[in-house]
């Protein structure tokens, strides 16, 4: 959420969205991991949607803005369905997360070469700060 927030106050995107699909884009790990014995991204992308619309479903948001939500998640680990702004900010406030855990971030090189993956200017430059 962090993150998500801090790429978000230059790339302007929905900030509810953003906000929702930061905090939310992980809820389907559980439930992964129950039906599937496995958290893999795909698993997430597919278990994810319907626990966050269930969710969503107890306020007063705008259909689009659920679904919007909802299509973020299904995609943050493959990003085959979307490219909208609010999802670049997840994209890349994910990676920024994610990184540290998955990568040796005293491999500077390899640090620079991730870079391309980001698809915000504000998450590239995140990225350099902390990691390059």
């Amino acid at each position: 959420l962090g993150y998500a927030r801090q790429i978000n106050a230059v790339q302007n995107a929905d900030a509810l969205t953003v906000e929702c699909a930061a905090i939310l884009h992980d809820i389907g790990i559980h439930e992964a991991e129950r039906k599937y014995n496995s958290s893999a991204g795909n698993y997430q992308e597919l278990e994810g949607p319907p626990i966050a619309r269930g969710m969503l479903a107890r306020y007063a948001l705008p259909d689009f803005t659920v679904d919007h939500i909802c299509r973020i998640i299904a995609n943050h680990h493959c990003a085959k369905d979307i490219d909208s702004t609010e999802f670049r900010v997840i994209w890349d406030a994910d990676w920024l997360v994610n990184i540290p855990d998955e990568f040796d971030v005293n491999d500077k090189p390899k640090m620079q070469s991730l870079l391309k993956i980001f698809r915000t200017e504000a998450g590239r430059r995140l990225a350099e700060e902390h990691f390059c």
